[in-house]
């Protein structure tokens, strides 16, 4: 399995800014995709921002686009999510996510995820 961590969730004020990094471990051949979710109190699991490694092409939710940016870190298999302009809707518990090659050998990929962290906008 591949090991994810993040960092950095926080409380901020309305048109704050934070940001989220996610550093993965473990037995990894080759990173497919690493991405961010999130989960408010009573929604599904939501697709925030993913960066496909191939390529590295980031895509975004609608409701972030312009605000949040993913990137990759100067650490190996490590991504930060920069938020802007934080709103209240944004409040949710942010998950890393994975999608990882974990040998030469393997066909099947590894999805792996974080323990999440919280993000708080609130005034």
């Amino acid at each position: 399995q591949v090991h994810l961590v993040e960092s950095g969730g926080g409380a901020v004020q309305p048109g704050g800014a934070l940001t989220l990094s996610c550093t993965a471990s473990g037995s990894i051949f080759k990173m497919h995709m690493m991405g961010w979710y999130r989960q408010a109190p009573g929604k599904q699991r939501e697709v925030v921002a993913q960066l496909t490694y191939i390529n590295g092409y980031a895509n975004y939710a609608d409701s972030v686009q312009g605000r949040f940016t993913i990137s990759r870190t100067n650490a190996r298999h490590s991504v930060s999510l920069q938020m802007n302009d934080l709103r209240p809707d944004d409040t949710a518990v942010y998950y890393c996510h994975s999608l990882a090659q974990q040998s030469q050998h393997e066909i099947k990929l590894s999805e792996d995820w974080g323990q999440g962290t919280q993000v708080t906008v609130s005034s």
